[in-house]
């Protein structure tokens, strides 16, 4: 069933006012002051560390680079006032997809206090988001659009990109209030709720989109790089039940570090039988091709999307997960970033053939966790920091990865 908040956004046309009496007049004043500006840097769990540089220095490089990021792949909407995140040609026959909004709106969110523009950009993304809802589950994204704004391939949910936009709007919310124009608290209400009733299994695994319901052969896959437990953790101020799901979701991660990568802790893109208590590894071509069972293109983000949860809350299985995968990494590449490689299989046999920075710049993350491994971090944060413009996959990992050794990533 849809919430009475999501009923209330539709009703909007997809913007999310407060109803009723709370519907603030045209003219009410909105405050202008920001609930947590960047470079604020609000100190992280006990155990974590930073690069091995100069605050000041780290906030440098980080804006420097946003910069770059935002002159590539931000880009006008088809509605005067949209913004959307350009991923093509990273995703071949897409000009954009929810994934990259997602992301888009996490960075919007974190900037504001540098970019004096942060928060018409952020309502540009949102405006864009409310106009591409998936037909299915009204409040959930459509996830991908072409050229012209119209939805192509199905417009049905990716879980990762909803996710990240609810998860950006409670930011939001915090940073500007939600007294203006968009009231960004209901909004997040709403994705949340919806979220939890499409994208969630019964049984509290996650799944990979609003597509893969009950009369789906997915129906008890998901994929770890949208494991966001720092999320779930504040989604269940507006349901508990999201507790069950970070809980859910950390019995995978042991699980399968324990009986399909014991030696590595490497977590694969994608895992069936994840409803239930002996998740494995997805045989090839589960979903989307030959590493489906892999460290692969998606998996590559897990060290980030994990690591932000114990370097916020000092959730100690974060810690002991991403911890399994870093210590392998760092001895497997002899402490070198340049040595990492794109695709591995679970033993840690390598696939790939580069250092992708996708693949890096998670790992960034993912070794603030180890304060004996500073040197590891920093030759991360050095790599990272020093690549070259490329695709919009990497560059926007490179970012937000910044953003969280920085010392620039919070919970709302």
């Amino acid at each position: 069933m849809r919430s009475l908040s999501l009923i209330a956004l539709a009703a909007c046309g997809g913007s999310a006012l407060p109803a009723g009496d709370d519907v603030p007049a045209p003219d009410a004043p909105v405050s202008t002051a920001l609930g947590h500006p960047f470079g604020t840097h609000t100190p992280y769990a006990p155990g974590t560390q930073l690069p091995d540089h100069p605050q000041a220095e780290l906030d440098a490089a980080t804006t420097g680079f946003y910069a770059t990021w935002k002159a590539a792949y931000l880009v006008a909407g088809c509605t005067p006032g949209d913004y959307r995140v350009k991923t093509m040609p990273a995703t071949a026959t897409e000009f954009t997809v929810s994934e990259g909004h997602g992301y888009g709106m996490l960075i919007a969110a974190i900037i504001a206090g540098h970019d004096p523009d942060a928060r018409a950009i952020f309502d540009g993304l949102y405006h864009y988001y409310a106009s591409h809802w998936s037909t299915a589950h009204p409040g959930l994204m459509a996830w991908a659009q072409d050229a012209a704004c119209a939805d192509i391939e199905g417009a049905d949910s990716a879980t990762d990109g909803d996710f990240d936009i609810a998860y950006a709007l409670l930011l939001a919310d915090r940073q500007w209030g939600s007294t203006g124009a968009i009231d960004y608290a209901t909004a997040a209400h709403a994705i949340i709720a919806a979220s939890l009733d499409a994208e969630v299994h019964p049984a509290s695994s996650i799944l990979v989109g609003d597509w893969a319901d009950a009369t789906d052969s997915h129906y008890t896959g998901t994929r770890p790089s949208d494991f966001m437990t720092g999320h779930f953790r504040a989604f269940a101020a507006h349901d508990p039940r999201w507790t069950q799901v970070a809980d859910h979701t950390y019995a995978t991660v042991a699980y399968l570090q324990a009986h399909a990568a014991a030696q590595t802790g490497l977590l694969p893109d994608f895992a069936i039988d994840a409803s239930g208590a002996t998740p494995a590894p997805a045989p090839g071509n589960w979903l989307e091709g030959a590493d489906d069972g892999h460290y692969s293109y998606n998996a590559c983000r897990v060290p980030w999307r994990l690591g932000l949860d114990a370097i916020v809350s000092g959730e100690a299985r974060a810690r002991t997960a991403v911890g399994k995968l870093e210590t392998w990494l760092a001895g497997a590449t002899a402490g070198k970033p340049t040595a990492i490689r794109d695709g591995y299989k679970l033993d840690g046999t390598v696939l790939g053939t580069a250092p992708e920075l996708a693949f890096v710049a998670p790992a960034l993350v993912g070794a603030m966790l180890d304060t004996s491994a500073r040197t590891w971090l920093t030759a991360l944060w050095d790599e990272t920091a020093a690549r070259a413009p490329n695709e919009y996959y990497g560059d926007t990992l490179k970012l937000l990865a910044m953003l969280a050794a920085s010392d620039n990533w919070w919970a709302p």
